[in-house]
């Protein structure tokens, strides 16, 4: 059995299970926030004055319908430190899903109502400035949620101050990670 589970630990990648022997390994990750037709172009001048991103490009939807008065944003990409995030309109031809819809009973009356995706997404900024980044990001729309906290368990010790911006999108600001002990997984 330990040899069999110590064989299984070789695995590139889980390469065998899938048929393949190459190791697959990735260049980066570009987090992709979908938001409701026509509010990212809003969402991007949030970003921009609320966590200074720069805005590297922008890609507009090919189409537009009769009643849009501009063209969603197929996708936008911004730097926010060393890291890249895209920024989207949910559109017809999208495969994210913003949202679901699903019947639901009240009182014997049955409705349709939109309902979240099912996932949960949070993104951490590390700062030096903990306090001014999150008075800058609530000055530019965001709510802050509780209070700013020291201690322990934010972040591996160090401050943090927690904020959903005006897209519901929850973001963490704390102070840079300390070096925290090993914990077994």
């Amino acid at each position: 059995m330990a040899q069999e589970n110590a064989a299984t630990l070789d695995l590139p990648n889980g390469g065998a299970e899938n048929g393949s022997t190459k190791t697959v390994s990735f260049s980066s990750l570009k987090p992709q926030l979908v938001l409701q037709a026509s509010k990212a172009a809003d969402a991007v001048q949030f970003y921009k004055t609320a966590f200074g991103v720069e805005e590297l490009k922008r890609v507009m939807h090919p189409k537009r319908k009769a009643e849009q008065e501009l063209p969603l944003i197929l996708c936008a990409e911004l730097k926010l430190g060393s890291s890249v995030l895209q920024v989207c309109d949910q559109t017809d031809d999208s495969s994210a899903p913003f949202g679901t819809m699903c019947l639901t009973a009240d009182q014997g009356v049955t409705k349709l109502t939109r309902v979240g995706c099912g996932s949960a997404c949070m993104f951490c900024l590390e700062t030096d400035d903990v306090d001014g980044a999150v008075k800058k990001a609530v000055s530019a729309g965001a709510t802050l949620e509780g209070e700013i906290t020291e201690g322990e368990g934010s972040c591996c010790g160090g401050r943090v101050g927690k904020v959903k911006d005006p897209y519901g999108y929850a973001w963490l600001i704390c102070s840079p990670a300390k070096e925290c002990a090993n914990v077994e997984a």
